[in-house]
This record gives C-alpha cells, structure tokens and sequence, in this order.
C-alpha cells in the first residue's frame, strides 16, 4: 500500500474525514427519540432544536447534496460517517459508497450492547464496501447516554475490536466531552495496544474547549487522550472544532489546542474533517476549512497537506491510485516525515 512506502507522493488534495448523509433523521440518544421536522428543526426529547440550517422543508442531507457542496468548496473525498442521533443508515450510505467509489468511503455504525455480533454482519451486507466502523460513544449525542455503565475494554465488547480488526475495517470513535461518561482514555490505550493492526480515529480531536486553556485538570485530561497519538495505530480528525470555541477571540483557544497537538503527535496523526451539514450552521464548507488550516501556521506546506487531505486518503483509500482534479503533487512520507522523534521510536 502506498502509506508503507519510505518516501511516497501524496497528491495534495483535500478529504473531508467526518461528513454525514441521511434520507431522514429519526435517531435516539439519552434524552429521548430524535425527530427531523423541517427547515433545519428536529424534535430532541421534549425539546425542539436547530440542527441544520434551515435550507429545506424536507429535513435530509442527501449524497447529491454532499457532493455538490463538495465540487463548491474544493473537497474532492468524503468519509460518511454515521451515529445514533440521526439514526442508521447503513443501506444509504452503502449504496452512496458503491455508486461514488472515488469521491465517498463510508463507515457502517450500530449499537453493539443492543445489537451485538449480528448487527454487524447486518451492517456489513447492507454495506458491502464499506471500510470503517463508526461508534459514537459520546454521552450527549451517542452511545453512552443510553448505556450509561457500558465500558469500551469489557470483556462483553472485546468481539467487536477482534472483528474490526480481522476484517480491517478501521474503527472511528467519538469519545464526547472532557469529563463524560463515554470520554474512556484508557480503554482505548488499552484497545488499541491489544490490537496493533487495527487503526482507530478518534473524532473531534478529543473535543477541546476553553477549560483546557484555564483549567489544569481539563487540560491534563485532554493532553492524556492526545497522547494516544502517540501509539503507531491512533490517530484524530479536527472535525468540529468551531463549535467548541466563540469567534470573539478569533478562536485562539482553538489555535492553542491546535500547536499542542502538533508539538505533542505531529501532523501524520491529524485529519481535517467538517461535520457537515450539522456544522453548516457555523460557517460555508469552504469556511470550515480555512478555519482550521489558517491555525495551522506552524506547518510547512507539505505538512499540511498531510493534515488537509493526504492523511485521510492514505487511511479510506489505502490501495487507490486513481488520478483527481489536484493540479500540484507534495514529495513526502506518509508515515515518518514530520513525525516527532518519541513517536517515531513507539513505532
């Protein structure tokens, strides 16, 4: 595969890591059924909240619609991940996949403590092409505000990393917020060194917020996840980053959080994702992408290209050579240039 070559050619192109498409939402978290109205509103619980932008009666995010934004905004690959509070699609997303190889990889997602080992060969036949598996454990908006005692390395679950890890697919877990139930650091330490082979992405960069900047324990536990990153089959996506911090500071919180996990990973374990359509509330696609990578300042050219693109394309299309509309190539090394020193002897 092209990432095991000493020095390989990345072509510079941009992969959005962390991008959903539904048919509907009809989803379930901890405070209750999750509902699409119209323009924008779905019902959470007893509540009714603004969770796309109100561009549409119907409330979906269509597979047109993502590659149309993404021909605007200049992103040439998706990944299509999925969770509980839009609900399962593993069909949609399978067919999106087949008929859009080049430019969509997908993820297949289900509840493994309701729907176990079965689920999963579900999954996988509605979605045959599919090369992830997305879990999202986060306690406001996934898995572990329904089963709020379910642990990552219990024994119960330890079918699911062998089955990720035997059949390759690469598993995708969003952890939630700093503090939570789901934010389970350890449990994925130990995942992840019990299963060399199986590569793991955390979503959200560990969801960083001002308390890491002004509060010695959030930051500690924060820094303590990213150092997972440190391990050779671990690495982070920057998606949804903007809504962790206000625009008043320019997001210098954010750009902070940004420069220590560069100085504590390196650049190789980091992959730009949107979260679209849901973050299309904060900004255009084109903006959710400048907004991360103007805060990457401290990289070099090549560097970012690594974290815009090449990092995800080496992850999702591992064996893919085909040409894009990219029109400039970067010389580099997929898996050890730039890579800090410490990281580059765990290996």
């Amino acid at each position: 595969m092209a990432r095991s070559r000493a020095a390989a050619e990345v072509v510079a192109m941009c992969v959005d890591a962390h991008a959903h498409i539904f048919p509907r939402i009809r989803g379930r978290i901890g405070d209750g059924l999750v509902i699409g109205r119209s323009y924008g509103l779905a019902s959470v619980g007893d509540s009714v909240v603004q969770v796309l932008p109100p561009f549409a009666r119907r409330l979906a995010h269509t597979p047109a619609m993502l590659l149309a934004a993404m021909r605007a905004a200049g992103v040439e690959r998706a990944v299509l991940l999925q969770g509980p509070f839009y609900g399962y699609c593993n069909h949609y997303v399978g067919e999106a996949v087949s008929a859009h190889p080049l430019q969509l990889a997908g993820a297949v997602a289900t509840d493994p403590w309701t729907t176990g080992r079965s689920g999963l060969k579900r999954a996988l036949r509605a979605a045959p092409e599919a090369c992830a598996f997305k879990l999202e454990f986060s306690e406001r908006t996934g898995l572990s505000g329904l089963h709020p005692d379910a642990e990552l390395a219990a024994p119960e679950l330890a079918w699911l990393w062998d089955e990720l890890d035997a059949r390759g697919l690469v598993a995708v877990i969003d952890l939630g917020h700093i503090g939570g139930r789901g934010y389970q650091t350890e449990a994925v330490r130990r995942i992840a060194l019990e299963h060399p082979r199986l590569r793991i992405v955390i979503a959200h960069l560990a969801q960083p917020n001002p308390d890491v900047l002004s509060s010695r324990d959030a930051r500690r536990a924060w820094l303590r996840q990213i150092s997972l990153g440190k391990l050779p089959n671990v690495s982070f996506d920057l998606a949804s980053l903007p809504a962790y911090f206000g625009r008043h500071d320019s997001y210098r919180g954010m750009r902070e959080c940004l420069r220590w996990a560069v100085e504590a990973i390196g650049p190789t374990k980091l992959l730009w994702g949107s979260d679209v359509p849901a973050m299309l509330t904060r900004g255009t696609y084109e903006e959710l992408r400048e907004v991360i990578t103007e805060r990457l300042v401290m990289l070099s050219s090549n560097e970012l290209a690594l974290v815009t693109g090449g990092n995800a394309a080496a992850l999702f299309w591992p064996d893919s050579d085909c040409p894009t509309p990219s029109t400039h190539r970067v010389a580099t090394s997929l898996r050890t240039e730039s890579m800090p020193a410490a990281a580059r002897r765990s290996r």
